[in-house]
């Protein structure tokens, strides 16, 4: 049985980990069935009927995909849009301009199987290196809001990467590309109950010293322990590559020459990261209690490449907590879900620059250099109520509170640009709430969904000031959202489609300007529509894609002296595309052959917040082939930017440069597959 949401294909028979159904009588050690549910329903907290937008992309559009960098198989979802920068580098929008900064990394929450990879002020903008993505059994996308559940920092929205489960198919797979990316993959099972997961990559880099390395590991094992149900995964990630920076003047990318070179060879950027939680389950009275511990670790040096003065930094932190749950259905009308999560961390940053440079504004030496504690306790509630047959109501609602314990150990106040406060503690606090209703028809449902997101500020947003702030002025980032959609499926279950109107107002927007200044009290509104849809035409021929449409704009005024720099209330948010598409052909030729074309269209949007400097978009095609040898070994060939287009993965401006990363040339990937 298959699930559809547009284009997003969730493949329930493939991808299930162990549900227990209790019996009548109440006692948790009588096993009446085992049911195998889709990975989200296990791991996502969230059903597919929710008032919202979601959408899983499941394990047979991840197989295919072969994605060798997060934006090539996240791409593929509604209103996203992952640009690449060099290498594994990457910012992240969901109906949002591409956010770097601290806004990049506070504004989406990253999950791997339902609990977060980083405590919530230690984001990275980057944070898509380090979740098993390659050999994931789903990915889930909420697209809005989703901090009424889920806490700080699931603004824009969120994106649960879900590992694979022993009961699943193991697999083997092995690729070298024509860019001289060579990859392998494997996921086998241990013990009847443990499933080991390995991906290693060599990337030669198809641009001047862009060589990279990266090594990713996780495991998940299911047991039953007494009355408890437990399940135990750790994952573990490496990445160490050469970094090239952007190509600048206008239209650059263009140049096919220019694109290949790396403007800063001594560019670098070395990450580690490790996580591992247990989540124990089991039935306490009338309901079912969840308990999931949980650990995790990172480190990171890099230079900032994409900085006038060229620094390094420095920064790691460690933390961890309890996520509870506790799940009761009363009367059969409502149903009652209760949390409490806590987390615990410790980090520090030190930024440095080697090199002397003649602008006074950065001045050699240490930047920065601190450490942090945080501390955040949350406590939510949702109930979900029948109305009457074909009405259903969602509310919940989240407080949650942040505390900061900030130490330096560089010498605090002005030293050119930079700001280096004195030692000092700061905490938030904030409401998030969510009201939603889902109307059921015959062959389709409407919703309606108002949400609040909120985040803390990111511990740089605090902590690395510049001589314009003052400390403590940064408030906590909150967005207002209101969504109303119909989804369902017509003709006869062969067409498929989800569509999305939204309205959303964010204040307290905290960014980094052009210019690499910080701006602490932005205001944005965001509209947009999203059509999801696919089309089984025969049992061989299917089509499905997506678009998306949005206006992201400035709601308040900043006069500056830079001309591109300066904000007027309804200029249009700079990287923010107003529209965003995916299309996808499949077509299984032959019993052993099957055939696929997909198109990627990034519409044209401003550089600069002045709205003076646009880049034109792109349109980039792919094809897939795939010869099934056996009933286990497959053999695939994937293009990539079939028609050679000279085009930028990123394209902005800042300190007054036209800048861009230029997208990969025509490449092909050959690989072999091997399940069992």
């Amino acid at each position: 049985m298959q699930i559809k949401a547009g284009l997003i294909v969730v493949v329930l028979a493939s991808a299930p980990p162990a549900v227990f159904a209790q019996s009548g009588s109440g006692d948790p050690s009588t096993i009446t069935s085992l049911q195998r549910l889709s990975p989200v329903q296990v791991w996502g907290d969230r059903k597919a009927d929710d008032p919202g937008s979601q959408s899983v992309i499941g394990t047979a559009l991840i197989d295919a995909a072969a994605a060798d960098r997060p934006a090539e198989i996240l791409n593929q979802a509604p209103g996203v849009n992952i640009q690449m920068n060099s290498g594994q580098e990457h910012l992240i929008a969901i109906r949002s301009p591409v956010l770097s900064g601290g806004a990049g990394q506070g504004s989406f929450l990253i999950l791997e199987n339902g609990v977060p990879t980083r405590s919530p002020a230690f984001g990275n903008v980057n944070g898509l290196i380090e979740p098993h993505l390659e050999i994931a059994e789903a990915i889930e996308v909420i697209r809005g809001p989703g901090s009424a559940k889920y806490g700080s920092n699931a603004v824009h929205g969120l994106i649960n990467v879900i590992l694979p489960d022993p009961l699943g198919a193991q697999s083997l797979r092995a690729s070298y590309g024509t860019l001289g990316r060579w990859r392998g993959d494997a996921s086998i099972d241990v013990t009847e109950r443990t499933r080991l997961n390995v991906s290693l990559m060599d990337d030669k880099g198809w641009r001047d010293a862009t060589g990279g390395e990266q090594q990713k590991i996780s495991a998940l094992t299911e047991q039953s322990l007494g009355d408890w149900d437990a399940a135990a995964w750790f994952s573990a990630s490496s990445l160490n590559q050469e970094t090239a920076s952007f190509i600048q003047g206008p239209g650059a990318y263009e140049d096919r020459d220019l694109a290949k070179r790396n403007p800063n060879p001594e560019a670098f950027r070395d990450a580690w990261s490790a996580r591992a939680a247990i989540r124990f389950e089991r039935q306490l009275g009338p309901g079912r209690l969840l308990l999931t511990p949980n650990l995790h670790s990172q480190g990171m040096v890099f230079s900032q490449h994409f900085l006038p003065y060229g620094g390094v930094e420095k920064n790691a932190h460690t933390g961890g907590g309890v996520m509870a749950r506790y799940e009761l259905e009363t009367d059969g009308l409502i149903d009652w879900r209760f949390g409490a999560d806590t987390d615990f961390a410790s980090g520090y940053l030190k930024e440095i620059q080697s090199r002397p440079n003649p602008n006074p504004a950065f001045p050699r030496g240490i930047h920065y250099d601190y450490l942090v504690e945080t501390q955040v306790f949350a406590l939510w509630s949702e109930a979900d109520v029948q109305l009457s047959d074909d009405l259903r109501l969602l509310a919940g609602l989240r407080g949650e509170t942040h505390d900061y314990a900030y130490d330096t150990r560089a010498r605090s106040g002005i030293n050119g640009r930079f700001n280096v406060p004195a030692d000092r503690s700061d905490d938030f606090g904030f409401l998030t709430p969510k009201l939603g209703l889902v109307w059921d028809r015959d062959w389709y449902s409407l919703y309606a969904n108002y949400a609040r997101g909120a985040r803390a500020p990111q511990v740089s947003d605090l902590y690395r000031l510049q001589n314009r702030q003052v400390p403590g002025e940064i408030e906590a980032e909150t967005l207002d959202s209101l969504e109303a959609g119909i989804r369902g499926d017509a003709l006869y279950g062969h067409l498929d489609f989800d569509i999305a109107a939204y309205w959303m107002e964010k204040e307290n927007f905290f960014f980094r300007d052009s210019d690499g200044l910080n701006v602490v009290d932005g205001s944005t509104q965001h509209l947009g529509i999203e059509a999801a849809a696919s089309l089984k035409v025969s049992n061989t021929l299917s089509l499905a894609g997506n678009v998306a449409w949005s206006e992201q704009t400035y709601t308040f005024d900043r006069p500056v002296v830079a001309a591109q720099e300066r904000i007027v209330s309804g200029n249009i948010i700079d990287t923010a595309p107003e529209w965003l598409a995916d299309a996808r052909i499949d077509w299984q030729a032959t019993d052993a052959l099957a055939l696929s074309l997909s198109a990627e269209h990034v519409g044209e949007y401003f550089t600069d917040p002045a709205n003076t400097v646009t880049y034109p978009g792109h349109t980039v095609f792919g094809a897939r082939a795939a010869w099934a040898i056996d009933g286990t070994l497959e053999a695939s060939l994937i293009l990539r930017n079939v028609t050679d287009e000279a085009y930028a993965d990123r394209a902005d401006v800042a300190f007054g440069n036209e800048r861009y990363f230029p997208g990969e040339p025509l490449n092909a990937t050959f690989g072999l597959t091997k399940k069992f």
